[in-house]
């Protein structure tokens, strides 16, 4: 049976190396995964997703667990990524690279589709990538966390530290601009929230 994170991060703290890289092996590509959409640069997303454990080892004693660890980690990330967008002073990149497709990334991806399809929801992912890279920061990165990584909004909250009811603005706001993108460019939004 499994470990839980909150087992495999008491372990850790007690200096059960193994421990840790179980949880490193558990969260590596949901972090590399939030990383790289929010930068939206594959190799930047790696370093990213690699300083975040790097981080969160050499700070695993200060971790109380007062909130989820995945939270904690989702939120060493965004930190990260916003001193890597600020450092480089560029906005993320919309467009995913060549053979990387988001939503495959997120783990949507469906192995009966056909052609139609799949075409389909690649277009559908270019063109979601492109309107989220025109979002302020706040909204993209509430819209992340709730549409790609299943935050609640409490969770959302807690982790950036801001008013539960601003979290559901910030999303409401960002799927509204998102959904007004799609339309214009003729793509139907039928998978956003309504």
């Amino acid at each position: 049976m499994a470990s839980s994170d909150e087992e495999l991060v008491a372990r850790s703290m007690g200096g059960d190396l193994d421990s840790f890289n179980q949880l490193v092996l558990r969260w590596e590509r949901p972090i590399y995964a939030l990383a790289y959409r929010v930068i939206g640069r594959e190799e930047d997303a790696r370093d990213v997703a690699q300083e975040t454990f790097l981080r969160a080892f050499r700070a695993l004693s200060g971790f109380k667990g007062q909130a989820k660890f995945s939270s904690w980690l989702y939120r060493i990330t965004l930190n990260l990524c916003r001193d890597w967008i600020r450092k480089e002073r560029r906005t993320p990149v919309s467009q995913a690279p060549e053979g990387i497709d988001i939503i495959e990334l997120a783990g949507e991806g469906t192995p009966a589709e056909s052609i139609e399809q799949l075409v389909g929801r690649k277009q559908l992912g270019r063109a979601v990538s492109k309107a989220m890279a025109m979002l302020p920061e706040e909204q993209r990165t509430a819209i992340i966390l709730k549409e790609y990584h299943g935050l609640t909004f409490q969770e959302i909250a807690d982790m950036l530290d801001c008013p539960l009811s601003t979290v559901k603005t910030r999303l409401y706001q960002g799927l509204s601009v998102v959904r007004k993108q799609l339309e214009e460019a003729g793509v139907k939004p039928d998978s956003l929230g309504k």
